[in-house]
C-alpha cells in the first residue's frame, strides 16, 4: 500500500519511522516532510488540498494520514473521502473539539463531563469585567487554534489583562485547577474506542516549569501519574461520553482523540481536547509501539476497531525537545547541528521537527523546536539518562533544551 503523511513535524516524522517498519507499506510519501523524514519517506511540496487530492489519485495512495490540526480544522479528511481517497482523522465538524474551546465546553456541559467552570466571550471588554470579579488565578483560551501556545494561566489581574490585550478573538475563561497533568490518547471509529497509550508533556521553556508556554519541550510515556484505575475513570466519565455524544449530534469522531487532563483531588477533569496526536508525546508513544501502526489506523479509519488491542513494549521512553536558542518568541534559525548520527549510536531515536538541508548537505535549524530526541528504557530513570545520554552527544551550540524532563519522577518524587 502507498500511503501519505501530511505534515512536517517532530509528531510526521515519529509516524513516518513507525509506518515505515510495516511490512505492508510500498511507497511512504510525506508533504512536505523534512530533513529526517527524508531518510524514512519522499518529501513532496503540496500545496493545497487540491495538489493533495491530485497527488494521491496519481500515486495510487491507499491512506492519508493527516498529522496537524490545522488541515483538520480545515476540512482536509472531508476533502479527501469525498474525492474518494481514504483519510485517517475526523472530519471538520468533529475536528471543533479542538478548533473551538468554547465548543467542546458546551460538549461538556450537556454530557455532564467534569472539566473547569468556564465563560465563552466575543467581546474584550465582557471578559474583562468577568475577570475582574473573579478569583485568581484563572486560565485565558484563544477559543480556536493557536499551535499549543494560546492559553495563559494568570495570577494577577495584571497578567489577565496583558493575556485578553494579546487574544483579540473569542477566549474562554476557566476556573484553575490543582493536579497533575496527563495526556491520554485513544483510537476512534465513530463509535468504538481503544486506549492507545499516555504521556506527560512539559510546556514550559525553562526548567522546574518556568518561563513561556511552549509546543512542548519534552515528554514522558507513559504519563507516571495517569494510575490504571484512573485511566478507566478518564474512559468511562469523560472520553466515553464525548463520542457518545459527538455521535448522538450527528458529527461521528474517527480518528485519533487526545484528551489533555488534569488529575485533580476529585479524579480526572478534562483541560481540553486535541484531534490529532500530540508533538512532543507521538514521538515518545511511537518508540513504545509494538503494534504495526498502519493496521491500528486502517482499523479506526474502516470502523474495525472493537476486537483491536495495541501491544506496548515494557517499561517507558522520554523525549527531550532540543529548540534553537531564541525559542518561543524568536527562534534563531540557519545554525548548524552536528552528531546526530552519533546520538543515534547510543540507541535513541533522533525525530527531526524543524530541520532542513543547506545545499552543501549540512543539517540546519529550520524552526523553532528542531529536534526530538527519544529513548526507551527498563523505567522513567533509565529512559531519561538513556534520553540525555544521546542529547549530550549532538553538537549544536545554537540550540538548548530543559534538563528536567521526567526528572522528579525517575527520582521518585513524582510531580
Amino acid at each position: 500500500m502507498n500511503l501519505l503523511v501530511i505534515g512536517s513535524g517532530g509528531r510526521e516524522h515519529a509516524l513516518c519511522w513507525k509506518l515505515r517498519q510495516s511490512a505492508r507499506v510500498d511507497r511512504l510519501f510525506c508533504a512536505p516532510g523534512n530533513a529526517g523524514i527524508a531518510a524514512v519517506a519522499e518529501c513532496m511540496a503540496l500545496a493545497d488540498n487540491e495538489a493533495i487530492i491530485a497527488f494521491a489519485r496519481a500515486n495510487a495512495i491507499g491512506l492519508v494520514v493527516v498529522g496537524p490540526e490545522a488541515p483538520l480544522v480545515g476540512g482536509l479528511v472531508d476533502a479527501l473521502r469525498s474525492a474518494g481517497i481514504a483519510a485517517f482523522g475526523p472530519s471538520a465538524a468533529a475536528a471543533r473539539l479542538e478548533g473551538s474551546k468554547g465548543f467542546t465546553k458546551a460538549l461538556c456541559a450537556r454530557a455532564n463531563i467534569p472539566t473547569a467552570a468556564f465563560a465563552r466571550f466575543d467581546s474584550g471588554a465582557a471578559a474583562r469585567d468577568y475577570v475582574a470579579a473573579h478569583p485568581l488565578p484563572v486560565v485565558i483560551k484563544a477559543d480556536g487554534l493557536a499551535a499549543g501556545k494560546g492559553v495563559v494561566i494568570a495570577h494577577t489581574r495584571e497578567e489577565a489583562a496583558a493575556a485578553l490585550e494579546a487574544m483579540p478573538g473569542p477566549v474562554v475563561i476557566e476556573a484553575f485547577l490543582t493536579g497533575t497533568e496527563a495526556s491520554l490518547f485513544v483510537l476512534c471509529d465513530d463509535e468504538n474506542i481503544v486506549p492507545l497509550g499516555s504521556a506527560q508533556d512539559y510546556k514550559r521553556v525553562g526548567d522546574g516549569d518556568t518561563g513561556s508556554n511552549t509546543g512542548g519541550m519534552g515528554a514522558v510515556s507513559p504519563a507516571p501519574a495517569l494510575t490504571p484505575a484512573l485511566e478507566r475513570r478518564a474512559l468511562a466519565e469523560i472520553v466515553a461520553p464525548t463520542i457518545a455524544t459527538m455521535a448522538a449530534m450527528g458529527t461521528p469522531f474517527t480518528g485519533v482523540l487526545f484528551a489533555g487532563l488534569m488529575l485533580t483531588a476529585d479524579g480526572p477533569q478534562l483541560i481540553e481536547y486535541n484531534v490529532r496526536f500530540g508533538d512532543p508525546e507521538c514521538e515518545a508513544l511511537m518508540v513504545r509501539l509494538e503494534s504495526d501502526l498502519l493496521d491500528l489506523l486502517l482499523a479506526a479509519s474502516e470502523g474495525r476497531l472493537a476486537d483491536t488491542r495495541p501491544a506496548w513494549r515494557e517499561g517507558a521512553s522520554v523525549t527531550v525537545i532540543m529548540a534553537a536558542e531564541g525559542y518561543p518568541a524568536a527562534p534563531i534559525t540557519g545554525s548548524v547541528i552536528g552528531g546526530v548520527e552519533a546520538a543515534e549510536a547510543t540507541g535513541a531515536v533522533v525525530f527531526h521537527a524543524g530541520t532542513s538541508r543547506r545545499d552543501d548537505g549540512a543539517l540546519v535549524a529550520s524552526g523553532g523546536r528542531v529536534l526530538a530526541v527519544t529513548a526507551t528504557g527498563r523505567d522513567v530513570g533509565g529512559a531519561r539518562r538513556a534520553a540525555y545520554a544521546a542529547v549530550d552527544s549532538i553538537d549544536w551550540p545554537g540550540g538548548f533544551c530543559r534538563r528536567d524532563i521526567a526528572g522528579l519522577w525517575a527520582s521518585g518524587i513524582g510531580e
